[in-house]
């Protein structure tokens, strides 16, 4: 299985369990890792043929930036529910990324992987 990556897509969302972070929007970051396999694609030269992964961008930028959640790790689980499901990826890895949350540290964050059998529903 071939991997289509997309890094650092940077949301401006309502994100955290603190009453200060209900009334202001932070910027979390996503990188994804989607499993799929390319060799139809790279042999029609079509973006009929592969994982659009600009239709993704656009997707979860619409639901990010929507969203309300208190947790990253609910936003991480709702973002592979979306890549699985509505773009038929076998697998993602979702890793998201809440910087300065921790007074000192750079980075925090959550790293989980999906696939389609945790979305028997």
């Amino acid at each position: 299985m071939d991997t289509i990556f997309l890094k650092d897509l940077r949301i401006e969302t309502v994100i955290g369990i603190f009453d200060w972070e209900r009334c202001i929007r932070q910027t979390v970051s996503i990188d994804l890792e989607m499993a799929a396999d390319i060799r139809r694609a790279a042999e029609s030269d079509s973006i009929e043929d592969t994982l659009d992964y600009k239709s993704v961008a656009k997707r979860l930028i619409g639901f990010v930036e929507q969203s309300e959640f208190g947790l990253i790790e609910t936003l991480a689980e709702h973002v592979a529910r979306i890549v699985v499901k509505e773009f038929e990826v076998p697998s993602v890895r979702v890793t998201l990324h809440k910087g300065g949350a921790i007074r000192g540290a750079k980075d925090v964050g959550v790293m989980i992987q999906r696939s389609r059998d945790d979305y028997d529903d």
